[in-house]
């Protein structure tokens, strides 16, 4: 058996007992192929600038092109705000024009803003070519450092949101300006349906926002991004959000980003497949149970030992990890049976050997599948 074998093997049985939730691991299987052909992973960043805001250099056409260069599946720029406070009309114009030039069969280009929600943080907004209307008054207007009050800004703009057909928010770097967007509140099914994503990385880890959206009922996926405001697209930085998608059409990378349908890794190419009895994640299961299987497959086609992984987390309400699994390789396959009365979601969550922010630790965060309880 060669290194690199003995690296990728993994063959275990675990147990685990946890006061209101217990797992058992079985042997591990091998890949489910029909489970990974129903969608392909694809890499990128949904949060980067360019001059068209405050980036040091570069227009859109010149990040869009460097991504495509630097192997990206798809990049999205937002730039600051909107009302022609930084992005023009003009210039956000010419983003569209720029995204639609280089969406290939092979990239996709997405023209996005982050919009400054006063008194509230930052939310990237993607899949629709029009602002937020204008506030009538001058405190809500999304000017950084306007205090407008969260029912009149933040509750208007998710109402907004959830209003234009296909258009996706992301919360960015959630604890920025006020704590987790006055801790993830005014949500309702309808406004729900308009925020899909969370950053759980930019630059430092944000995991305990993400369980707070979660536990407050929100549908979001994690995104690890690399909020770039220099000409290094895609190349500066080895983070990405990764979407399950069937094709690489902008059409469907804006579904799974509306469904939540993907995971953040700080990994530039780690692989991770997670079902819950059989529904990928992102799935809201069409019945609540007390029993769930989970599979995971994970794989870093590097397959070295720096990239080893060494962690396998399924996290539940309130951030518990209701089963842990150590692992070792760069393969590895994994079933484990699951049991609650109380559970309404589990995901995913992988440490490596690889190093971020100078030590080995957590890399990677799936979106859960929620139980439908």
């Amino acid at each position: 058996m060669t290194r690199k074998t003995r690296l990728a093997a993994l063959s275990i049985v675990v147990v685990f007992l946890i006061v209101g939730f217990f797992a058992v691991g079985g042997v591990v299987s091998a890949k489910d192929g029909k489970r990974s052909a129903r969608y392909n992973l694809y890499f990128g960043d949904l949060h980067t600038h360019t001059t068209y805001s405050d980036a040091w250099e570069g227009t859109p056409w010149d990040a869009f092109a460097a991504a495509t260069a630097a192997g990206a599946d798809f990049m999205a720029t937002t730039d600051h705000d909107s009302y022609g406070y930084w992005l023009s009309a003009e210039e956000w114009a010419d983003t569209q024009v720029a995204a639609e030039f280089y969406t290939t069969n092979t990239f996709v280009a997405m023209p996005g803003y982050e919009l400054w929600i006063a008194g509230s943080g930052e939310i990237n907004v993607f899949n629709t070519p029009d602002f937020p209307p204008v506030p009538e008054d001058p405190d809500q207007r999304p000017v950084p450092g306007s205090h407008g009050s969260p029912e009149d800004s933040l509750a208007v703009f998710y109402d907004w949101l959830a209003a234009q057909p296909g258009a996706v928010g992301q919360w960015n770097h959630p604890t920025y300006v006020t704590r987790n967007f006055h801790n993830f509140a005014f949500w309702n099914e309808r406004r729900d349906v308009g925020m899909g994503i969370i950053e759980v990385w930019n630059w430092k880890y944000t995991e305990d926002s993400y369980v707070l959206a979660l536990d407050k009922g929100w549908h979001v996926m994690p995104a690890a991004n690399s909020d770039t405001h220099n000409p290094d697209w895609i190349s500066g930085s080895e983070v990405r959000t990764v979407l399950l998608s069937p094709r690489l059409t902008p059409e469907d990378l804006y579904a799974a980003m509306s469904a939540g349908r993907g995971y953040a890794t700080l990994d530039k190419n780690l692989r991770i497949s997670y079902t819950l009895n059989d529904a990928v994640m992102g799935s809201i299961l069409s019945s609540s149970g007390s029993r769930y299987v989970a599979s995971v497959h994970i794989e870093d086609p590097d397959g070295s030992a720096g990239d080893a992984i060494t962690l396998v987390e399924f996290v539940s309400d309130g951030g518990v990890v209701v089963a842990s699994v150590p692992v070792s390789g760069t393969v590895v396959d994994l079933t484990v049976e699951l049991r609650s009365d109380t559970a309404t979601y589990v995901y995913v969550r992988v440490s490596t050997a690889s190093n971020h922010e100078g030590a080995p630790g957590v890399t990677a965060w799936t979106a859960p599948v929620w139980t439908g309880r």
